[in-house]
């Protein structure tokens, strides 16, 4: 009513009373009656401003990438601020006279995007699409030390990279070069693996017959120990063979002395003999054959006797005529010897 309004702030917003070119008023949600005809009122918020971006640059290697992020700012300095944009509310109350807060926030996002690219150039693609926290390390550094900033007034009080994307080609082909990479590690694997298991295989072959072999040695050595044995036995045996042969021959030895002894002896007493018949024929060779003829009938039977007499006729038969023997001579001759019988 004639001219008189009501205005309210919230705590967010920073209000500035102008009158006559002075500054009458301001402050932090405030509220308080003016007269609208005589009055400016330049509202700057204070509270923090989220905003998003999204451009893309190109790396060292000339490959471009696109940046997803954001931005949070505040207003730090309002009366400065003031002085250098437009904040001052339409006469009605409602939106600003003019469109500078709405360049506020692309201001900063300019900031961001330059800053942005002289860290994007120095890196090639690799190293860009890994590099999200150093390069927002390198933009607040750069953004708290800029002077744009620090002249509006403003403060950051955060950056964040959500994404760095490299072009829909160059992505495939990256994806292709890395599932290539990942394929031919996966065959590399299949490889180590099978080769792992040829290795095993060879080693448990290589176990199997090293086993054998000592097996077999051990056997070799049984049989070794074995034949050691037999032929320890065979050398006791060929020993005890050797003495009993040793011993043969010795009692060989001495059987062929004792032979060659009893040779000796028997030619000694035949030699005896024959020198006693030698000497007995020699005497009796000078007797006369009568005399020896009636030694040798001496202590004869009657028998006897009377064979040597018919072996004495027949010896005279060729000057015997005629011999005439009675059958009781011959009866007496033959029944004496049964009767001896």
């Amino acid at each position: 009513m004639f001219g008189i309004r009501f205005i309210k702030i919230p705590p967010t917003t920073h209000l500035i009373q102008y009158r006559g070119g002075q500054v009458v008023r301001e402050g932090a949600g405030i509220s308080f009656y003016y007269y609208s005809p005589t009055t400016s009122l330049v509202a700057v918020p204070v509270g923090s401003t989220d905003v998003p971006f999204i451009f893309e640059e190109q790396t060292a290697d000339y490959q471009t990438v696109s940046l997803q992020g954001q931005v949070t700012y505040r207003i730090a300095d309002p009366r400065k601020l003031a002085t250098l944009m437009d904040f001052t509310l339409a006469p009605h109350g409602r939106g600003y006279a003019s469109e500078d807060p709405e360049k506020l926030p692309q201001r900063v996002i300019n900031l961001v995007h330059v800053l942005a690219r002289a860290e994007i150039e120095k890196l090639s693609l690799r190293q860009a699409l890994r590099a999200s926290e150093p390069l927002v390390a390198a933009i607040r550094g750069e953004l708290a030390k800029s002077a744009e900033l620090s002249a509006l007034g403003l403060e950051v009080l955060g950056l964040s990279l959500l994404a760095i994307k490299p072009t829909p080609e160059t992505a495939r082909a990256l994806e292709a070069e890395t599932r290539e990479l990942l394929l031919r590690g996966a065959d590399e694997a299949i490889y180590a693996r099978r080769n792992a298991a040829v290795e095993q295989e060879r080693a448990i072959k290589e176990n199997e017959l090293n086993t054998e072999i000592a097996v077999e040695n051990k056997k070799r050595q049984i049989r070794e120990t074995q034949m050691d044995a037999e032929r320890a036995v065979q050398e006791k045996q060929a020993q005890l063979e050797r003495a009993t042969l040793e011993s043969n021959i010795g009692l060989e030895e001495e059987r062929k002395k004792l032979v060659t002894l009893a040779a000796e002896n028997s030619r000694s007493e035949s030699d005896t003999r024959a020198y006693g018949i030698a000497a007995t024929m020699k005497a009796l060779a000078s007797a006369d054959a009568s005399v020896l003829q009636a030694l040798a009938t001496s202590g004869m039977k009657p028998e006897q006797l009377i064979a040597f007499a018919f072996q004495e006729l027949a010896g005279q038969a060729d000057k015997i005529g005629q011999l005439n023997i009675s059958p009781d001579l011959l009866r007496e001759l033959i029944h004496k010897p049964e009767r001896a019988r």
